[in-house]
């Protein structure tokens, strides 16, 4: 049965469990979806997650396939399943329009976002007659009264915000205030920043889940491209280990394994509310940490790994 995002925490806050979510990201070629659609959901499928989420290219590049694979895991699978939606190259009547078709599709749940411009190097422009700020879409979504919302949070802050990290959470606790049910962090790799931003919100009066953003590691090149990217720390204990394992991305992805189950392990210890795994469309490496955590709900068999 398709949920609300909101009522699979409320569930899971009566009975003490962890909720268990995982990202996947539209492929650019018929042979990515292939695997994605054929492979992939079905092997993760398997570990019974609570909800997926799928992304929305840099300026809304794939608006249509986001869509498209959500309605297609709900049907197929039976997983609840939420859309990205963002402000970048939309106009407030064309986002209005498209959460009319998603409403259409059955889709309950939307990640409202700013997003991220086509040109990274350019940073975000406002469309004219767009969205400048994610928590103007957050109020958009909650009035059409169909929808689960969900929001980003950034343990270190956000690359954008030049003006600290406590600033950057209060903006996202305005984007609660707005609306949204729960928070998905980016990624980090250091639980403190994780305990100090949703402490900081808890203090503010924030009372809604807080979700811990995961990637388990594959390629040390990789990521340091991606922290690059979102403003995320790589701490030296962590980079020493992935630089002693070079290029060597079968050593990597197993010390990712290692080093995204301990971390986890922490944050469910500390009282997360559940934890988002970001699974750049391999199974592998998160299903063996959902393994190990033991989060894995019986009754489907074991999962395939790639």
């Amino acid at each position: 049965m398709i949920q609300f995002i909101r009522d699979i925490f409320a569930a899971a806050r009566v009975t003490r469990r962890p909720v268990v979510s995982f990202e996947f990201f539209p492929t650019k070629t018929v042979e990515g979806e292939r695997a994605l659609m054929d492979r992939t959901i079905p092997a993760l499928h398997q570990l019974q997650p609570d909800f997926c989420s799928v992304t929305y290219g840099a300026g809304g590049s794939t608006r249509e396939k986001t869509l498209a694979i959500v309605d297609r895991i709900q049907r197929e699978h039976g997983i609840t399943a939420m859309a990205h939606l963002t402000c970048v190259n939309a106009t407030i009547d064309e986002t209005c329009a498209v959460l009319e078709q998603t409403r259409a599709l059955g889709i309950k749940n939307v990640l409202a976002l700013r997003g991220d411009p086509p040109d990274a190097a350019t940073g975000f422009v406002k469309t004219d007659g767009g969205f400048e700020y994610s928590y103007q879409l957050v109020r958009r979504i909650r009035a059409f009264g169909a929808f689960s919302i969900g929001v980003a949070g950034f343990p270190e802050g956000h690359v954008a915000c030049r003006d600290g990290k406590q600033v950057d959470w209060q903006r996202l606790k305005a984007k609660i205030d707005h609306g949204a049910d729960f928070v998905i962090t980016q990624l980090f790799f250091d639980n403190r920043h994780y305990f100090e931003c949703r402490d900081f919100l808890t203090a503010q009066g924030v009372t809604v889940p807080i979700v811990p953003g995961i990637l388990p590691i594959l390629s040390t090149s990789q990521i340091k491209r991606f922290v690059s990217l979102c403003g995320a720390a790589l701490p030296s204990a962590l980079l020493a280990e992935l630089e002693a394992r070079g290029n060597d991305d079968e050593a990597v992805s197993q010390f990712g394994i290692e080093y995204a189950t301990r971390q986890c392990e922490e944050l469910l210890r500390e009282g997360a509310p559940g934890l988002h795994f970001y699974t750049l469309n391999k199974p592998r490496s998160t299903t063996a940490v959902v393994q190990n955590l033991a989060l894995a709900r019986p009754g489907l068999g074991e999962a395939a790994a790639l």
